[in-house]
């Protein structure tokens, strides 16, 4: 799923005023943590586009065709995905 720039901007601030009120971190150089925060989703969301990718060649390579939207294929890309993310360090083992 891809964000637009001012998508990813807002979610952080968000997140970046929800540390604060909180008060969960020392934001002492708020704009630097911004920027990290900006990063972050950006690297996330990367990552999820690789697996997204990955995963809708690997189910058109089987040696069955497999209609994309059908239950099948909808099982078989969760569950590819899901694999996929884990390997990468995201979600649960």
């Amino acid at each position: 799923m891809r964000l637009s720039e001012e998508r990813i901007s807002y979610l952080s601030r968000l997140i970046l005023d929800t540390l604060w009120k909180e008060d969960l971190m020392d934001l002492e150089r708020e704009e630097v943590v911004l920027q990290e925060i900006k990063r972050s989703m950006r690297d996330f969301l990367r990552v999820e586009d690789e697996v997204d990718e990955m995963v809708r060649r690997k189910i058109r390579s089987m040696s069955r065709i497999i209609p994309e939207g059908g239950r099948e294929w909808e099982i078989l890309y969760k569950k590819f995905f899901e694999e996929e993310m884990r390997k990468r360090g995201f979600g649960t083992p």
